[in-house]
């Protein structure tokens, strides 16, 4: 009888798998697709949000890879993959992207090269959301008008370990590795293993070479 049930429950599984996975592609595709952003292949579990300001771009290469649903990749902590461009952002991401509960903030420019892998809650910030300066904050035309922002690079073949925040100005050399929980506060050389809050150097990637 317990094994039955097993089956059963695997099978159901199985089915409601299917009869998502369509639905998935299409929402998200119309979904990319009124927000004006420049895509190719993808595939998305579950749907992600998307949000484009006017005059914000969205450029994604081939063979994107989502997980937006916790039976896609239940490692915790689970949210939806969030990408969101600002009015003056530029997001280019590269070919063969793979994310899970990724949130994108782009305000100014977020740049992803090929083949890289973020993991599970990673954030990707460019800016600072407020000025630093506390009078400023009181004002929120001043306060937008002060808050820093610089462009973030995520090089070729990087890999971001899970729960891990990028700042913005940070560059990620290729091949490097981001220990998961790190906190990314500076630029990385191509590589290297980082890790940490804030994120340090911990040896050279010698498996790459």
């Amino acid at each position: 009888m317990k094994m039955t049930l097993t089956r059963l429950f695997k099978v159901l599984k199985r089915i409601i798998f299917i009869i998502q996975k369509p639905i998935d592609y299409l929402t998200t595709y119309i979904l990319l697709f009124v927000n004006g952003a420049k895509f190719s292949t993808f595939k998305s579990n579950g749907v992600p949000k998307v949000n484009v300001s006017l005059g914000g771009s969205l450029f994604i290469g081939e063979n994107l890879k989502m997980n937006n649903r916790e039976n896609a990749n239940p490692i915790g902590r689970f949210n939806k993959c969030s990408i969101i461009v600002g009015e003056k952002g530029v997001l280019k991401i590269g070919n063969n992207l793979g994310m899970s509960s990724t949130a994108i903030f782009c305000s100014n420019v977020i740049t992803i090269g090929n083949n890289v892998r973020i993991g599970g809650n990673v954030v990707i910030y460019d800016t600072d959301f407020h000025s630093l300066n506390p009078d400023n904050r009181n004002n929120s035309k001043l306060d937008k008008s002060n808050t820093k922002t610089a462009p973030v690079f995520l090089e070729d073949n990087c890999f971001i370990g899970a729960h891990s925040t990028i700042l913005k100005g940070v560059i990620i050399g290729e091949n490097s590795i981001i220990g998961a929980c790190s906190v990314v506060t500076k630029s990385i050389p191509k590589n290297e293993i980082w890790a940490g809050n804030p994120a340090k150097f911990i040896k050279h990637n010698n498996d790459y070479q």
